[in-house]
């Protein structure tokens, strides 16, 4: 368990819900960074006098403030700037395995103000929620003001009749649980929950590696592989809550079974408990695995490179399909890009398409909390609502300007 020393308890609930356009002012502060008045109007295609509405009740919630002078262009006379007050808010995010759950309350930039963990006491719908309630009052005590709690969590998420349903979580037993209105009710503040995996891709775009891309995929590698996708601008979810379900794509008919029977699949090769099955040695677990490879046991050496393979075949089934800007491995499974990277190459390039451009592919280093924080952006990101036919209509408004042509129909499609 961590935790650090509650900064001053500026945080607090919003005294009224933010409007439409509040909400779009403030995201379009988070996201793009401090701004002029001038340059908010015209980026949500508002006039100055309704913008000067919002920002007073904005800056009156604690939720922006106003900056030095600054030069916007390259005439013109200084104007003054806008920003977030990251401290306006505070957010609890939540990540649950099969047997922990991870806790982190973030302010409004989805900064780390305290990290918390503990054994989950049992997977029962009803017993995870009240620890869930348990563990936000032991943090609303340290930071108060707790405005919105998100949940991360392997599984099937998907949104009915405006209601979020984890249609199936294999690791926690769950069908058909809807876990965010249980949360709501126990907290007392609005909650949302999420596959992890989505969750995760969601805070990178929006405060981590993924910042400034329009279209990027991440994949994970570890108890399980899992993809998120980012298109236009928008997290892709999918009509069942399963796109990027790439775990079984097939890799080598010949190969060995994963747990559900088909035959040299990705996940047979990739995941922890693949590479630790390919040894059939008992008594092993990943990190024993992981020490053998870097003593250079061949078995273990073999395992990872079969891996790697597995894992530049669906990196590049995902550039190819999807074509992103950027491509990022995570999970407490990368281990495969350290033992195996010349056969993750090696597969990229047999399996990329020949004229496809470059893959930008980032490894970046994983710690469980990042999940717990992306529960936070879960959180964050609904604060400042999901309204998704306005943010089409922004993001025309800003491509007419940016560009002065008309943007292409066939990418105004909502996650």
């Amino acid at each position: 368990m961590q935790t650090t020393s509650p900064p001053p308890a500026e945080g607090r609930p919003p005294r009224a819900p933010l409007s439409g356009l509040e909400r779009s002012a403030l995201r379009e502060l988070l996201i793009h960074g401090p701004k002029s008045r001038a340059e908010i109007a015209r980026d949500l295609g508002i006039s100055r006098t309704s913008l000067t509405v919002v920002m007073r009740a904005l800056i009156e919630q604690g939720l922006v403030a106003s900056g030095a002078l600054e030069l916007r262009g390259p005439t013109g006379r200084p104007s003054e700037v806008l920003h977030i007050r990251p401290e306006g808010r505070r957010f609890l995010g939540v990540k649950l395995t099969s047997d922990r759950l991870f806790a982190v309350v973030t302010d409004l930039k989805a900064q780390a103000l305290a990290e918390y963990d503990e054994p989950l006491a049992s997977r029962r719908v009803e017993d995870v929620v009240a620890q869930i309630g348990g563990v936000h009052e032991r943090l609303s005590a340290q930071f108060p003001g707790i405005a919105a709690a998100g949940i991360g969590l392997a599984g099937d998420v998907i949104a009915v009749g405006g209601h979020q349903i984890v249609r199936e979580s294999p690791f926690l037993g769950w069908r058909e649980v809807p876990l965010a209105e249980l949360v709501t009710e126990r907290l007392g503040v609005p909650a949302a929950a999420e596959n992890d995996v989505r969750a995760l891709t969601v805070a990178e775009h929006w405060f981590g590696i993924g910042v400034g891309y329009e279209s990027m995929v991440l994949i994970t590698v570890g108890a399980g592989v899992g993809v998120g996708i980012v298109v236009d601008g928008r997290v892709m979810t999918g009509a069942n809550g399963r796109a990027g379900s790439l775990e079984h794509l097939p890799v080598d008919p010949g190969g060995p079974r994963c747990a559900r029977g088909h035959r040299g699949c990705v996940g047979s090769y990739l995941s922890n408990a693949a590479i630790v099955g390919a040894l059939r040695t008992p008594g092993l677990d990943y990190a024993s695995v992981v020490a053998l490879a870097r003593s250079g046991d061949p078995a273990a050496e073999q395992a990872f490179r079969e891996a790697g393979h597995a894992l530049g075949v669906l990196v590049a089934v995902l550039a190819n399909t999807v074509d992103p800007q950027k491509i990022v491995v995570t999970g407490d499974g990368i281990a495969v890009t350290e033992f195996a990277r010349g056969e993750l190459d090696a597969a990229i390039a047999a399996n990329r398409d020949p004229d496809g451009a470059p893959i930008a592919l980032d490894v970046q280093p994983f710690e469980f909390d990042e999940w717990a924080r992306a529960g936070a952006v879960l959180a964050i990101r609904d604060f400042l609502g999901r309204d998704q036919e306005l943010v089409i209509l922004f993001d025309k408004v800003r491509r007419l300007v940016d560009t002065g042509s008309a943007p292409n129909p066939s990418t105004e499609e909502s996650a």
